[in-house]
Formats: structure tokens, C-alpha cells, sequence
């Protein structure tokens, strides 16, 4: 294996880890002939082969299995050696990875220029998908820390609370109930709701919450995003259930608004994660304390600016980030 280079083994990792030579040469921004002969030296180096072909899907063989452990823990290690150079140096610089579910992108990038403006040399990897999709790179271990609205019950993970995630119920500005007070939740069941997609975090709450009354949702129509769902509802669709950050930059206030529902807002939290057992870099430990030191307030910037919401009281557990909640599942 001396005679193998950091370039093959960079390649086999992409490889192994995206499962499509394509794909590998589009994120390594190489040609596909470059990557495959890359790909071939270093099994011939090691005599054996890497990965196999069946049908139009690459497996690793075991060798390949072994390979790729020996890759990531490389990789990591160069990284944190890196970052630690740099801790010494007196500047923080590296590469951050982070891996966020699609509300959270109405507040990371807020928290994010808070932390550049404090640490310029860090570069910052950001994927904004789904639920479904951050838990398949948390459990790849793709990403450095991992933002979801509810930790996973069958991961073994640690997770900390940083932030109040409240729901509130929206409603198209004209609708009869937006004058209403107190609001009964039978009373809202009778309504039609626009809700996100299977699996969704904010679905799940809304339906539990209703479930825990006796009531179900009068579902209308499933959106994929909750700009979506914010557009469907000024167009008098159907009424949602939606975290208020995202309603932090609403321009449409006068097309929707927060009702005054008894049991609303649904108080939840924003958890970060990571696998249980993995030991951050010293830029994801240093973005993980700025998160859980700087969150709070700059949620409470804006939250109490959205009409009818109301933010909790300052005895509230969710108040007080100082001190966040963990857990570890398994």
C-alpha cells in the first residue's frame, strides 16, 4: 500500500461513499476516465477489488468495506490535524460540515454570519434537504453535526437542545378565524390543513398534538416545502401548522396570519447532533458552542415579532440555553 497515493485513496472514498463513479468525478470535479483509472491502480495496488457492479448499483466488496474505514479515519484525522495547527497558530480555519433539515434554513444562515463574522478563516459545507435525507448522512456520518427538529428514536446519537422551535397555526388573513380568540382546537379540527410530507418533523407534532386531543387532521393537500405550503395558505387552501422561524422574513403579512388557537404554540425544540461516539473537530466543537451560546437570543430577535405569537415565559425550561437538554438514543 506505499506505493498508493492520497489522490486514489480521495478517490475511492468519493466513490465508495456517493456509489457512482459519476458522481464522484462531478463533487472531485475530475473527468469520469480520470476517476475510474484512479480507481483501478489502487485495487491493483491492493490485489484485490474495491467494489462490484450488479445491475446499475456499486456494492463494496469486503475489502472495499475495509478500505473505506481506513479512508474516513484518514481523512479525519488530516482534517483535525489541520484545524489543531490552526488552534495553535491562534486562528480558527477549516472546513465545517453541517447538515440541516429545510426549516432550519430560516435561522442557520442567520447564526452562520454571527459566526463568520467571529471566525472569517472557517469555511462552512451547508446541505439543506429532508428529514429522511439527514438522517441517511447522519447515519453515513457524511456531515459533522446534523440540526433536526426531533432527534431519531432508533440512532444511537447525541443530541442537545439549542433552540425553541414553537408552531403556530397560520391562516389566510380574511379567514373568519383570524378575528377569533382562543380558539378552540375542536373548533380547528373542523378545518382543512396543508401539511408537509411524510416523515416531516413539523407533521408529525401537528398530528400527534391533534391525536393527543381525540381529534384528527382534515388533510387537504401534502406540499414538499414550507414556502409551499405559506403560498397555499395565502391562496385560502387550507389552514398549516408551521414552526414560527419560518415566518421570521414573511413579506406576505398581509396574506397570512398566526391564530390564537388554546394549546398553541406547540413547544418543541431544535436539536444538534452528531453519532454518539464521534469526537468533533475543534471547528465543529467551536461552531457547536457558539450555536448553544449565541442561538437563543438571536432567536429572540424576531420570534416576538411575529403577530399573535407568543414567546414563553422567562421561567420556561426552553428559555434558558445555558443549560440544554441532552439525550442519547439507541
Amino acid at each position: 500500500m506505499r506505493h498508493a497515493t492520497l489522490r486514489q485513496f480521495k478517490v475511492f472514498e468519493s466513490i465508495a461513499r456517493l456509489r457512482s463513479v459519476t458522481r464522484a468525478a462531478e463533487e472531485l470535479h475530475l473527468t469520469q476516465p480520470t476517476v475510474s483509472i484512479q480507481l483501478k491502480q489502487l485495487s491493483e495496488i491492493v490485489g484485490l477489488p474495491l467494489l462490484e457492479q450488479v445491475g446499475k448499483k456499486l456494492y463494496l466488496t469486503d475489502a472495499g468495506v475495509e478500505l473505506l474505514k481506513v479512508c474516513q479515519a484518514m481523512f479525519d484525522n488530516l482534517a483535525r490535524f489541520e484545524m489543531v495547527v490552526s488552534d495553535l497558530k491562534g486562528t480558527k480555519a477549516g472546513r465545517l460540515r453541517l447538515s440541516v433539515i429545510t426549516t432550519a434554513q430560516y435561522f442557520i444562515p442567520r447564526l452562520l454570519g454571527r459566526f463568520f463574522e467571529r471566525y472569517p478563516g472557517i469555511e462552512v459545507s451547508l446541505e439543506v434537504t429532508n428529514r429522511g435525507k439527514v438522517l441517511q448522512r447522519l447515519s453515513d456520518n457524511a456531515d459533522d453535526l446534523y440540526v433536526l427538529g426531533q432527534p431519531p428514536e432508533h440512532m444511537d446519537v447525541r443530541a442537545e437542545a439549542f433552540l425553541d422551535n414553537p408552531l403556530v397555526v397560520v391562516a389566510p388573513h380574511e379567514h373568519p378565524l383570524a378575528l377569533e380568540r382562543n380558539i378552540t382546537l375542536p373548533r380547528l379540527a373542523q378545518e382543512y390543513f396543508l401539511i408537509r410530507e411524510s416523515g416531516s418533523g413539523t407533521r408529525l407534532a401537528a398530528e400527534n398534538h391533534f391525536r393527543d386531543h381525540g381529534l384528527a387532521l382534515k388533510v387537504r393537500m401534502e406540499l414538499g416545502s414550507n414556502e409551499a405550503i405559506k403560498l397555499a395558505v395565502a391562496g385560502g387552501l387550507g389552514l398549516a401548522v408551521l414552526s414560527a422561524h419560518t415566518l421570521a422574513l414573511e413579506k406576505n403579512s398581509d396574506e397570512i396570519t398566526v391564530l390564537d388557537v388554546q394549546g398553541f404554540p406547540i413547544r418543541r425544540q431544535w436539536y444538534v447532533l452528531r453519532p454518539a461516539e464521534k469526537q468533533l473537530s475543534v471547528v465543529a466543537q467551536t461552531f457547536l458552542d457558539f450555536m448553544l451560546s449565541e442561538s437563543q437570543a438571536m432567536a429572540q430577535s424576531y420570534l416576538p415579532q411575529i403577530p399573535a405569537f407568543m414567546p414563553p415565559a422567562p421561567s420556561s425550561q426552553a428559555s434558558t440555553p445555558s443549560k440544554p437538554r441532552q439525550r442519547r438514543a439507541s
